[in-house]
Parts: C-alpha cells; structure tokens; sequence
C-alpha cells in the first residue's frame, strides 16, 4: 500500500498537470517533448527502482524517444536516491560475515555511482589493489516487484483492449524485468557473468575491450568487489576529446563483440546504455555492469542467425524469417498487415534489410517502428495519423483482435519474444553510438568477420 500511494503522490505531482493540459488543448496537438521530458524524469528519479529503468531505456534510445527527451533522461543513467552510510556498510558486513576494516584496507563514503538497483563505492584492498564495490540497495527486491505487481496489470488491460504497440513493448519490457529480476539482484551471478565474458572475449581476440576482474572471495549475493576501471562514458564527447583517445575503432570493436558472443554463444551483454561503457584513461573501452545478461534459447538463436545471413545477402533467408514469424505469431501479423507471404516478406525485407545494411547516420529506428503501425491503418481502411473517432475506433478494434489471435499462438511472452525483445532494445542502443561514432558504417559493415563468425556459428 505504501509504494502505491507514494507512485499516486509522485505521479498526480509530476504527471496529471500534463494530462490536463494535454486535454484543454488536444485539438492543438500533442504537447511538446520538451514540456512532457523534464516532469516525467523527475517523477522517475523520485520513484527509483523500475522507474530508474525505464528512464534509462529513454536515454539511451533517441531514435524512438528522440533527441530532447533522450537528453533530458541523460542524468538517470547513473543516478539513484541516496542512501546512509551505515546502512550499506552492515549489508557488506552481514553478506561478507567480516568486519568493513578486514575486508578493505579503505572503502571511501562517498559513492563514485547510484544507480536504480545497486551503489558502488571505490575501495582499496589490503594489498594495495583499486577496486569497485557494488551493493544492493537495502530491501531493492521488494520495491522493484512491488513496481512490477502494481505497473503489470495497468498494461495488461491497456495492451489487451487497445492493442497498443506501445503498451505491447512495456508489458515486454515488464515481462523481461520479472524474469531478470531474481538473477539481477543476487550478484553472485553478475560476478559468474563477469568471469565467463572475460574469457568469451579472450577467445575472439578482442584487446582494446575490457571487463572488470571479479574477486570472488570478497563477493556475496549482495556485494560485488571487482576491478576499479577509470575512464568516463563513452558518449561524454568533452571528456573523451580530454582523454585524447579515438573512440571510433572502440564502438566499432564493441559491436563486433555484440555480434561474436551473440553469433557463437548465444549470449550478450543485456543493458549495453551508455553509462555502461567507458573510455578508459590508457585507451580501451571498459564495459560494465553485467547485471543483465541476454541468453537466446536455441530457436530465437537459429532465428537471429537467419536476419544476419538475410542481411548479408543470403535470399533464401527472407522467406524463412517470414515463415518462422507466422509460427510464432499465428495468422496475426499477416491479417493485421493486410499482406500474403510473399507481401509480408517483401515488407519485413523493406523494414530490417536497411537498418542493417546502410550506415547509422541514415537508420531511424523511429521510422522502422512506425512502419506497421501506418501499415496496419492501411489494411483497415484508415490514415496512421487519422484524428476521427471511427477511424481509432476501428484501428483499436484491430490491434485488439491482432493481440488476441497472437496470444492464442503462443507467441506473446514466449522465450522467442523476450529474446528478440532484448536484442531490440540492444538495437535502440547501439543507435546511439553509431550516429555519434559511425554515422558512415553499416552496423553490418565488418562483412568479412561477421560472415566468417555466422559460418563458424552452431546450428
């Protein structure tokens, strides 16, 4: 009840004045980014836990959310409620079962990170080494699941009546959080993830990118000590011009390191934000945070593999990325298209074959979610953008019925459909930095490792 009423309190603060605004004047068009961004990322600094998430997924992906509002949300990536000293130093002493003083020769008050689930502090061992100590926030599990019981139904109602793509992608986006919840918040398996992926990286030979070292025996279910890495974000343009250091051969080597656990292990790092990544002080790129790990079943992995191969120009690809869809998803996503096989193929070709194929500064993920969206107006007889309330009426009773048959498939919330989801949001993120870094390259543009990599990859 507490958690409810305060997310009523926040949000009838920060959001209802929107909402009022936005009906007094909803013949004049919806209200401006830069009105809604700064109210909304208040009221998800204010609330913490899943809030904090989701502002960090709005950060970290302009090409939906756009520029102003991305911007805006730019300070969530590392920022969370403070929390007493004290508090945290009994969760590292209970979880560790050592005194603070035995642990660390030094463990400096004064956090070098806040984020939603976790803060880290920077430390000295005994023998000298530097390192960071990251520790749950004190009672993080409930308030986050108390997020998820409380934010799941909202969207499940909203997602089953309207259809809403929207509402559909946050119900994943929930749906992924619940299932990522229980690993995320034992960093026990962080430090697992941190030690395996140190070794998937030394096997495809990739130098310039570095992963902390656990130390295990200073680790706990609650606390995680690694190795400290200096460096600043890696979309901080001022402070990387200070470094002196080009990052543009370091975003390009991390996208080759997305595609080569990815491609051979089924395997990546699930929260790739910019807050994640650092351009180190002696020149690499230091990627942190492994609390979130995307792991494909083996049908969403063949399904991955068959988009990098269409996209690299195998034909016969297409049609099988179209016929595993229809499996998936039932007769949904044709009927709701208005399109046969050989029209939902060409149109799915239309839609992905370009964002992987032409340079970032050219792909708008933006435009590439709109497409069924004006798409699906068009079967239904109807503008994408049209205001009239017959026209909604009969797209939301579409969308509806879309949902409903893609449900009774098995598609929606399957293994399938969180796992493309959390390549999507991967997507949304690398955006980011290939507009900032490689607006010239192609996120397929090392086409002599990346068909090297699909080839050698198990079927």
């Amino acid at each position: 009840m507490g958690r409810g009423a305060q997310i009523v309190r926040v949000m009838g603060v920060r959001v209802a004045p929107l909402l009022v605004r936005q009906a007094r004047q909803l013949r004049e068009g919806i209200l401006p980014s830069s009105v809604v961004a700064r109210p909304l990322r208040l009221a998800c600094e204010e609330l913490g836990g899943t809030f904090l998430k989701f502002g960090q997924m709005i950060a970290s992906s302009p090409g939906l959310f756009g520029d102003e509002v991305a911007e805006e949300f730019r300070s969530v990536l590392d920022t969370g409620p403070p929390v007493p000293f004290d508090a945290m130093r009994a969760q590292i002493e209970e979880d560790l079962g050592m005194d603070l003083d035995e642990a660390f020769a030094r463990l400096d008050p004064a956090p070098i990170g806040r984020a939603s689930i976790a803060v880290v502090y920077r430390g000295w061992l005994h023998d000298g080494r530097e390192v960071a100590v990251k520790v749950l926030r004190p009672d993080v599990d409930l308030l986050v699941a108390a997020d998820l019981d409380l934010m799941q139904p909202l969207f499940e109602i909203l997602a089953r009546e309207t259809g809403d793509q929207m509402a559909g992608s946050i119900l994943q986006l929930l749906d992924g959080l619940r299932q990522q919840l229980a690993e995320e918040l034992d960093l026990r398996n962080e430090a697992r993830a941190l030690a395996h992926f140190r070794a998937l990286l030394a096997e495809v030979d990739l130098p310039r990118l570095v992963v902390p070292e656990p130390y295990p025996e200073l680790s706990g279910e609650r606390v995680l000590t690694m190795e400290l890495l200096h460096g600043v974000p890696i979309d901080d343009l001022a402070r990387v011009q200070e470094l002196g250091h080009d990052p543009v051969p370091l975003v390009a080597e991390v996208v080759r390191g997305f595609f080569a656990t990815t491609v051979r292990w089924g395997a990546f790092h699930g929260d790739v934000h910019a807050g994640n990544l650092l351009l180190l002080e002696d020149g690499r790129l230091g990627i942190i945070d492994w609390g979130i790990v995307g792991r494909l079943d083996p049908d969403t992995h063949r399904f991955f593999l068959r988009i990098l191969e269409a996209g690299l120009g195998d034909e016969t690809a297409w049609p099988e990325i179209t016929a595993h869809l229809t499996r998936t998803y039932g007769r949904a996503i044709q009927e709701g298209l208005g399109l046969d096989d050989e029209q939902l193929t060409a149109f799915i070709r239309s839609l992905v074959e370009p964002t992987l194929t032409r340079p970032f500064g050219e792909v708008s993920l933006a435009a590439l979610v709109e497409a069924p969206q004006i798409q699906a107006a068009k079967a239904t007889g109807a503008a994408a953008h049209e205001r009239s309330v017959r026209s909604l009426v009969r797209q939301l009773r579409n969308q509806r019925r879309m949902r409903r048959i893609a449900g009774e498939a098995g598609g929606l919330m399957s293994d399938f459909d969180r796992g493309t989801f959390l390549l999507g949001k991967q997507l949304m993120y690398f955006e980011r930095y290939g507009k900032l870094f490689l607006a010239d390259v192609p996120i397929l543009g090392d086409r002599e490792f990346l068909t090297s990599l699909v080839a050698a990859a198990p079927r």
